[in-house]
């Protein structure tokens, strides 16, 4: 039987090469391949009759936007709806974080540091030297960390769903108030109930999709389990532990104001701790997946900050 989810990445991959994005994997160092989404224009394909087969990358000409998905899909999945949006004025990467898409390793490491190195090693293959970070949940914790390591590379962020680190008293916290026992639970479903559990929590308004959609989603999306649920326990660290970094970038907090994973409170309480180089701004009915709830409101605001960064000097 067909995989109906499956039957549509052709699809969507053809729109997302005609938005301007198209994949190109790398290898970072031997054993570690990620996949990127990368500007048309910064690939030149071999001509026909050329001995080097391989494609040539070119620097980005224009400021780069990179965009940082989370832990239930992989990256063009996540930004479906931003890329189009963005390319006009943007080149836009979007990389599948190790252990998703088509993204490997064979090194232990699990932790969102070692996300964050990776990450960046792939960009500079690319000749990027500046970008603004644009991160969703697990993928805003990735980006907070190479804002902090590569201060140099990293000139500003948006940051939507997502918390600094994930202290082991938060992680108990919100898990109590969602009615989970584990993050594994919450972010690895292996059942139908499990993912329309998982949806109905991170959505605003409750959607239906038939049963075999949901299969269907699980086999595709789902996959490394192993892995990444040793990411979901790389996450979590002690209490004693976080220490705030001095961010010199500066960072907007873009919320689905009845986001029920982390929540208003936990957003506000970030912005105070982040100091004055973050804004905060809420997009009303819209939770978790605040960018596919509300794409065209979420855009706007997106948006309006990248134009405010560029008429302040950013990537000029």
């Amino acid at each position: 039987m067909v995989n109906l989810v499956a039957a549509q990445t052709p699809l969507l991959h053809g729109l997302m090469k005609m938005a301007g994005v198209q994949p190109h994997r790398v290898e970072i160092e031997p054993g570690t391949v990620m996949n990127f989404w990368v500007p048309n224009e910064t690939v030149k394909k071999p001509q026909k009759g050329e001995k080097n087969k391989t494609p040539t990358l070119t620097k980005p000409n224009k400021p780069v936007i990179v965009l940082v998905h989370g832990f239930a899909a992989e990256g063009i999945v996540t930004w479906q709806f931003q890329v189009g949006a963005l390319t006009k004025k943007y080149s836009v990467y979007i990389p599948d974080l190790l252990f998703f898409g088509s993204s490997i390793t064979d090194k232990t490491d699990r932790s969102p540091t070692f996300q964050a190195e990776t990450l960046v090693k792939g960009l500079k293959k690319f000749g990027i030297e500046k970008c603004i970070v644009v991160g969703f949940s697990y993928g805003g914790m990735v980006a907070f960390k190479m804002a902090e390591l590569y201060p140099d590379l990293v000139q500003a962020m948006v940051i939507s769903g997502s918390i600094l680190a994930m202290t082991d008293s938060i992680s108990e916290a919100t898990l109590s108030e969602l009615g989970f026992k584990s993050s594994s639970e919450l972010l690895l479903p292996d059942s139908v109930k499990g993912l329309k559990t998982l949806l109905s929590v991170a959505t605003y308004k409750k959607l239906w999709f038939p049963n075999r959609l949901h299969k269907d989603y699980l086999e595709v999306m789902f996959t490394n389990r192993k892995e990444r649920a040793e990411l979901l326990e790389g996450l979590v660290i002690n209490n004693k532990d976080p220490t705030i970094p001095r961010f010199v970038q500066k960072i907007h907090l873009l919320w689905g104001e009845n986001d029920q994973i982390f929540n208003l409170g936990l957003a506000q309480n970030m912005k105070g701790q982040l100091g004055e180089t973050a804004t905060f701004q809420g997009i009303q009915k819209a939770g978790h997946l605040v960018h596919l709830e509300r794409p065209c409101v979420y855009n706007r605001c997106l948006k309006r900050f990248l134009t405010s960064l560029l008429e302040n000097g950013v990537q000029k």
